[in-house]
């Protein structure tokens, strides 16, 4: 069988941006929950905003490859910043099932990540730039 690294590339975008766009349209109606908790951890509330760019511009930008690589690598910050101040008491723990409670966070940074790395491949809107 052919290889076709392009098509996974595809794949990848629509699947980690895709899945993370639900939980940015989520957040259209209401910060509260966030704004509490960077509060708590004495940080002013307008970063709450911060998710917007995290979970809803950044992940239309990679679905279509627009800027992946930077929308990528902002997106993996915000996935960083939600396990720093979210899920740090988790960092380790195991859920019931045996895996880690954090996981799937993991899993949209490092897909993140690994879009950084290798760009939006040839289905994108840009292709050409350094921040394809």
């Amino acid at each position: 069988m052919k290889k076709n690294t392009d098509l996974g590339l595809l794949l990848l975008r629509i699947t980690v941006a895709g899945l993370m766009l639900f939980h940015g349209v989520a957040k259209l109606s209401h910060l509260d929950g966030i704004k509490g908790m960077l509060s708590a951890n004495g940080l002013p509330e307008f970063m709450a905003y911060g998710s917007y760019i995290t979970e809803v511009i950044a992940p239309i930008l990679m679905i279509i490859g627009l800027r992946t690589r930077l929308a990528s690598i902002t997106f993996f910050l915000g996935m960083v910043t939600a396990l720093s101040l979210a899920h740090s008491e988790n960092m380790f723990a195991l859920s019931k099932t045996g895996g880690l409670e954090i996981e799937l966070i993991l899993l949209y940074a490092f897909g993140a990540l690994v879009l950084f790395f290798t760009g939006s491949g040839k289905y994108a809107v840009s292709k050409s730039n350094t921040w394809d």
